[in-house]
């Protein structure tokens, strides 16, 4: 995609991501509403294909209004409960000073050494080891650690972990992951109603010949079917593809982005070979697993299906770019790491 250089470069290349993601959308919803009226054409015609695809050409010019009213309305539900969506499922809960002292200290730190609006803390009661940030605007950002992070790891990897997710909220990454979270959602949705009721949306099944009878026999509306099928599996895949890659690209840059907080690269080497031990939180929807520092149930696929880098990619990073060491637990406050070589690694 873009290569980000620098932290206002990255910013500015996922407000860029941003648009092209709207972009992709509104294309993916085209091809779904054409699939959509191929479906109807095909279970009420016997007409060839060729006028079977004109048809459904002519649906989509008419009714696409509709469709994108009703995408807008999802969208703006989603946008305004995104984050009570996104507690529900995660099992997150909001904590005071009060009642996470250590935690609160350490991310109020962070965020007071770079100049950072303080996001709201919150705690999943979970023994896995693994964290996430979320929201979508100032005010609205958050950052959730499982107890078990918070039990097993010390002040220096739990800031380090952190310091990860602070930058994830000052390079807008959050921001970029609801918005494709909530475009994906609508195509799973879609795929999953085709997939599961045949009936949909129709409301009937299909009939042999048709209710409208053009002399093209049964081919046609066959073809079609299956033309309609292969687009909306093809766009549900896409929407995936494009949101696992989002996720990604964005973990090497927040690593970095720790390691420049913290000055301690160490920390957050030692903080991800603990969390890799055990990332796992039970009954975690998978479409929150990209959300998270580290998600192996989706990684051990590879490839295009990884949500992100794998941990010895990101640790090597960090050794090499970032003046980590292999064999070295966090290093303790105050020792510093060695200088990073600017403008090196992939972070740019």
């Amino acid at each position: 995609m873009f290569k980000a250089y620098g932290l206002y470069s990255h910013i500015q290349a996922n407000r860029l991501r941003s648009a092209m993601l709207l972009l992709a959308f509104v294309l993916l919803l085209v091809a779904l509403m054409f699939s959509f009226a191929l479906l109807f054409e095909a279970f009420t015609s016997n007409a060839p294909l060729e006028r079977i695809v004109a048809r459904a050409v002519f649906d989509v010019g008419q009714g696409w209004p509709i469709a994108f009213g009703a995408a807008l309305l999802w969208f703006c539900i989603a946008f305004l409960f995104h984050q009570s969506m996104i507690d529900f499922a995660t099992g997150s809960s909001g904590v005071v000073r009060a009642e996470a002292p250590r935690l609160y200290n350490l991310l109020e730190n962070l965020c007071i050494s770079c100049g950072a609006s303080m996001p709201r803390l919150k705690i999943i009661e979970s023994d896995a080891l693994n964290a996430f940030a979320s929201g979508i605007r100032d005010g609205n950002y958050s950052v959730s650690v499982t107890r078990g992070l918070i039990d097993n790891l010390g002040d220096d990897e739990l800031e380090a972990v952190l310091g990860h997710e602070l930058t994830h909220i000052r390079n807008r990454d959050t921001q970029l992951m609801v918005i494709a979270t909530i475009f994906a959602g609508i195509f799973a949705f879609a795929a999953d109603l085709t997939i599961r009721n045949w009936n949909f949306p129709f409301g009937f099944s299909p009939r042999r010949g048709g209710s409208r009878d053009d002399g093209g026999g049964g081919g046609g509306a066959l073809a079609a079917m299956l033309i309609a099928l292969a687009v909306i599996a093809l766009s549900f895949g896409v929407s995936v593809l494009i949101r696992f890659a989002l996720s990604r690209s964005r973990e090497y840059l927040a690593d970095a982005g720790s390691a420049e907080l913290t000055k301690n690269p160490d920390a957050m080497i030692s903080a991800l070979r603990k969390i890799a031990a055990y990332p796992t939180i039970p009954n975690m929807p998978s479409r929150m697993h990209a959300f998270f520092i580290e998600s192996p149930a989706v990684d051990a696929e590879g490839g295009w299906f990884a949500t992100h880098p794998s941990i010895e990619d990101r640790i090597a990073a960090l050794v090499e770019f970032a003046g980590g060491s292999v064999g070295a637990s966090s290093r303790r406050e105050g020792s510093g790491p060695a200088p990073a070589s600017p403008g090196a690694g992939p972070w740019g």
